[in-house]
């Protein structure tokens, strides 16, 4: 059955409260046995979920699967969606087009390509019909489910050179690593906390690339998880194991790594709470701190820099920018390397 006039944005789908759009509304309609003019249904078979929203999800269960599945299926149950209610994120899907409404026609799309949603899931409509396997490690969960895709919402067929679990948790990410490419500059000393996660090599190949030979990129990590690893992609000038949530320690390091002029850049990709502060100490004055991470509070950002006197620019981490998913999947092309490191993470 196909409904008329939907809304380009997915309003039509929010239970409540009324007039607000699909990702701040509290519950959404997640039936799947009917679609509007302007959806795209499509089966799903991976879920992606956010890194600070699976963490959180791995702590309350103390990492029991089935424990996961039921919080999960709870939240789905709830709110017709996956949004975690403690981090407010969710994450992103792979599967293959069921149908597309008619008046999506002309986008290209038939029954059965492969997709991966480039739109958070704290705003898709999502059925789960059964969970098949929960990937503690790589935050992904297998399921056979179906959701639903808006006339605004965006995402990214997926390549024959490149492995369907591989390119989704790249894609995951896709953001961070676009982003990176428009805010560094020739010459800058960036830094990256979470440099040995996900997003942080991502966004440190595009660093090093960009901040060139007399540039400098530098790694904060908080475990030895990869090390070797992300060593050998000799993407940092330098890989220091500190506490992102201890500010001082954070900015004390800084301060003796670049002779007192700290950081033009700091691009946060963390998962935890409380990193707000190290990630404004360790940028100059004028600098740019670039929160890709979900975890990361408005307010303590904020306040925070008003009450340490920092007069620095803070970027909201948006998911999406033009040409991310392309440029992030060139990033594994490019380094092989790096696909490497992520094939043996993800596949």
């Amino acid at each position: 059955m196909i409904k008329p006039n939907g809304n380009p944005f997915g309003a039509h789908r929010v239970i409540e409260p009324k007039g607000v759009l699909p990702q701040p509304a509290q519950k959404i309609d997640n039936s799947m046995d009917y679609m509007w003019d302007n959806e795209i249904r499509v089966n799903v078979e991976i879920l992606n979920i956010d890194s600070a929203s699976f963490t959180q999800l791995k702590q309350a269960s103390g990492g029991d699967a089935e424990k996961i599945k039921q919080m999960i299926s709870s939240i789905v149950g709830e709110r017709g969606k996956m949004q975690n209610p403690v981090t407010g994120s969710g994450g992103m899907f792979i599967g293959t087009i069921d149908e597309v409404g008619p008046k999506l026609a002309g986008r290209g799309l038939k029954k059965g390509d492969r997709v991966a949603s480039l739109v958070s899931l704290s705003l898709t409509p999502l059925k789960i019909e059964k969970f098949v396997d929960v990937k503690k490690d790589i935050d992904q969960v297998h399921v056979k489910a179906k959701a639903i895709l808006f006339e605004s919402g965006i995402y990214a067929k997926i390549p024959a050179d490149i492995p369907t679990p591989l390119a989704l948790a790249a894609l995951d990410v896709a953001g961070a690593p676009a982003q990176t490419v428009r805010l560094v500059k020739p010459g800058d000393t960036v830094v990256i906390i979470g440099a040995a996660g996900k997003s942080g090599v991502l966004c440190a190949y595009e660093a090093r690339k960009k901040a060139g030979k007399n540039g400098k990129v530098i790694g904060i990590r908080h475990s030895d998880k990869n090390l070797e690893t992300v060593k050998e992609l000799g993407f940092y000038d330098e890989l220091v194991k500190l506490d992102a949530t201890n500010a001082l320690d954070c900015y004390n390091e800084i301060h003796k790594l670049t002779g007192g002029k700290m950081a033009d850049l700091i691009i946060n990709c963390v998962n935890i709470q409380n990193t707000e502060m190290a990630s404004i100490l360790m940028c100059r004055d004028g600098g740019t701190v670039y929160f890709f991470s979900m975890a990361t509070s408005f307010t303590k950002a904020a306040l925070g820099a008003e009450g340490v006197g920092k007069d620095i620019n803070m970027i909201i981490g948006n998911g999406y920018c033009k040409n991310h998913a392309d440029i992030t999947l060139d990033i594994l092309r490019e380094s092989p390397a790096l696909r490497k490191m992520y094939e043996k993470i993800y596949t």
